[in-house]
């Protein structure tokens, strides 16, 4: 088995609602995003997946995601657009595309700083 990786960011606001201290104000992050997708075999050029092809998944659904205001996004107006809930939804997002007899989404990894994130695999 093989883990193939991209990172990736993306720059937003949001505020958590109900939150008892900062966060519940509005405020922004430049999130660090890494999905891995876990290859069981290669391809006929010896790749998991191309590259090229996992960012071109991956950048359309955070550029859904950049420069706005994540709680006017349809995905979040109901739950917090927290690092969980931003993690999920991008593997939601992104499960159906990247999945193959070959190869399969296997976690995306969501970091609001460079010392705290979470990492999703699916469920």
């Amino acid at each position: 088995m093989l883990d193939i990786f991209i990172k990736t960011h993306f720059s937003g606001g949001h505020h958590l609602r109900n939150y008892p201290g900062n966060c519940e104000k509005p405020h922004g992050h430049n999130w660090k995003v890494k999905v891995t997708v876990r290859a069981n075999e290669l391809d006929e050029l010896g790749m998991g997946i191309d590259f090229k092809s996992l960012k071109g998944h991956v950048n359309k659904v955070v550029d859904e995601l950049d420069h706005r205001d994540l709680n006017d996004h349809p995905s979040f107006k109901e739950i917090n657009p927290s690092s969980e809930h931003i993690a999920i939804y991008i593997f939601n997002e992104l499960r159906d595309e990247l999945h193959t007899e070959r190869y399969q989404l296997y976690s995306v990894t969501v970091r609001e700083t460079d010392t705290s994130g979470v990492i999703y695999y699916g469920g």
